[in-house]
């Protein structure tokens, strides 16, 4: 495995981060305990989660999933930089009480405690901001996560899902109050959608952001998807099978599997190795429901991707070229 810096952080972490969404809805807890050996095994120590995950009902059942494995000792919590997030609403009885989501002091702090409870642990490493919260103004987010650094229950703050002026927003007033600010931002990226290109990784980079690409096969779309269908009869579903039922984006696939046919190459590491060459990029997640699938994502590390296939993943799948140029002169 290899490692890097999250963003401008001393912290090392792998170029492989280990999605937990599917832990409890898809995958049991002994599959996913299962998983996340083998992911340590392998030298992955940077793990991804979120409060909202086990989704529904089962609202934080993957931090406790989460939680149980470190129980499990063999010093899995020390090994493990865990990253989890705050924004969503946590009630589970269908009422959306006020003050228990977003970003306001008040939640973050309930959110934070929740979330430690959980996982079983006494900090979190990496907390993240699910989603901008326009009703909240920085100067309260980073009062509350001043004080939980200080606390000792989260060591750095990052972002999910912020437009490049938010990022901005945010470092700004981070600075202004001598905070330390954001230090990562996990972005839908990837091959297929290249839009985070013209604002969002820019911005990011300009701030000491590392750079965590989630989705990076687009739900599947970069995953051989086609061949599937063609091989053993097993159709696409989702959003993956109303995206090819658009004659220009099958076209796309097609010509990327083609492509990568040719070489001798497996789309899905492809995807994933692609995201390892792009600049300020940590490294994507990877979201596996088995063992197997993890295994494939390992693969990708260990794969260069020769200058002229890079240029004709270009040519299949262009990006919007830098920002302000891409729409201005």
């Amino acid at each position: 495995m290899e490692y890097t810096q999250l963003g401008r952080t001393g912290l090392k972490v792998s170029r492989l981060v280990l999605g937990t969404m599917n832990f409890g809805p898809q995958t049991d807890e002994a599959d996913s305990h299962a998983i996340m050996d083998a992911a340590l095994d392998a030298g992955i120590n940077f793990f991804d989660t979120a409060n909202v995950y086990g989704w529904g009902e089962n609202k934080g059942r993957t931090e406790e999933i989460i939680g149980s494995w470190f129980a499990k000792g063999g010093d899995r919590r020390d090994k493990v930089v865990i990253a989890t997030k705050v924004y969503a609403n946590m009630a589970v009885d269908g009422e959306a009480w006020p003050n228990h989501d977003k970003l306001s002091a008040v939640n973050i702090r309930r959110a934070v405690d929740a979330s430690l409870k959980r996982l079983g642990t006494d900090h979190i490493d990496l907390y993240q901001f699910h989603h901008i919260d326009r009703a909240t103004p920085f100067e309260e987010i980073w009062q509350a996560v001043d004080t939980l650094v200080a606390q000792g229950k989260i060591l750095y703050a990052g972002s999910s899902n912020f437009p490049g002026y938010k990022i901005a927003q945010a470092n700004e007033t981070a600075a202004r109050r001598g905070s330390y600010g954001l230090v990562s931002e996990q972005c839908l990226y990837n091959l297929f959608e290249r839009r985070a290109e013209m604002e969002v990784v820019p911005a990011a980079q300009e701030y000491g952001l590392g750079v965590i690409p989630w989705s990076p096969l687009h739900s599947g779309l970069l995953g051989g998807v086609i061949r599937k269908e063609v091989e053993g009869g097993r159709r696409a579903g989702g959003r993956t099978a109303e995206a090819l039922t658009d004659a220009a984006v099958r076209a796309q696939v097609q010509a990327y599997e083609d492509l990568l046919d040719k070489h001798g190459l497996e789309p899905g590491e492809v995807a994933l190795a692609w995201l390892l060459t792009r600049p300020g990029v940590t490294g994507p997640i990877v979201g596996p429901r088995t063992a197997e699938q993890l295994g494939s994502a390992l693969r990708a590390v260990e794969l260069e991707l020769a200058d002229e296939l890079l240029a004709e993943l270009d040519e299949i799948f262009p990006g919007p070229g830098p920002s302000p140029e891409a729409f201005a002169w």
